[in-house]
């Protein structure tokens, strides 16, 4: 299989996944296994391709958020959005400091497919049995914040399933507003990202980096990501989030079986 061909996918992948509650980097993980694998700044940036589909879909609810910062709740909400931003800033920072790294192994990503399926339908069923509330609580932005650390961590946990359901559990039951606020946070957390790989590959020398197949991947990633996270924002709004557990279990369930030493 060609290069592009492979990247191609890689981006496709990337796109259908970072938003969806179902683990981008695991997915990633399981593709490099017969697409070849990346560079931590390959997999980092086309990330960055899905953020920028989620920034254009919120260009207006960003827009209103920094014209309306001189109302009350405006600046609150922005607040927030800052306090769950600087927590994974500053502890991932710390990981990336102490040596933490992803493992390159695929066992951990399908235990943790597994059991996020799991803990998926748990958070659905108490989420469901709350009063409906949109509102976005201190304790929502800080938990946020720190579950975009744990999936940082943990590939396979997911990145959206953990922030939408750590919000969901924590008060703000309401799927639509959980949703939102998770993905507003991860627009400057991947951006960031993108940019600390970017500044570490232009440091070592970008000789080894296959610019020309990053920029396929990243604008694949980012077109798919639009269709992707504009069909799931209308798809929340009357199923839950169920069948993605589902295909989460049986994911994990079948790496275990197939690829347990992979």
């Amino acid at each position: 299989m060609s290069n592009i061909v492979c990247v191609i996918l890689l981006g496709l992948i990337e796109g259908i996944t970072e938003f969806l509650p179902i683990s981008s980097t695991g997915h990633l993980l399981i593709a490099e296994h017969w697409l070849g694998a990346r560079s931590d700044t390959f997999n980092v940036v086309i990330q960055a391709g899905a953020i920028l589909a989620v920034t254009l879909l919120y260009r207006q609810r960003l827009w209103q958020l920094v014209t309306g910062l001189g109302r009350p709740e405006a600046r609150d909400y922005a607040l927030k959005l800052a306090v769950a931003f600087a927590i994974t800033a500053i502890l991932g920072f710390a990981a990336t400091k102490v040596g933490l790294k992803l493992p390159e192994t695929i066992t951990p990503v399908a235990w943790a497919l597994l059991l996020g399926g799991i803990w998926m339908i748990g958070a659905e069923y108490f989420a469901a049995r709350r009063v409906d509330n949109a509102r976005i609580s201190w304790t929502v932005a800080i938990l946020v914040g720190l579950a975009q650390v744990v999936a940082a961590i943990f590939p396979g946990t997911s990145r959206s399933a953990a922030t939408i359901f750590v919000a969901m559990l924590a008060g703000t039951s309401n799927r639509p507003a959980a949703t939102e606020f998770a993905f507003l946070v991860g627009i400057p957390t991947m951006f960031a990202a993108s940019g600390y790989e970017l500044l570490k590959t232009t440091k070592a020398g970008a000789g080894h980096e296959d610019w020309t197949a990053l920029s396929i991947a990243f604008a694949v990633s980012t077109v798919t990501a639009f269709v992707a996270v504009k069909w799931l924002l209308g798809y929340i709004r009357t199923h839950r989030f169920t069948a993605f557990a589902v295909y989460r279990i049986l994911l994990g369930a079948l790496l275990l079986i197939f690829m347990p030493n992979a």
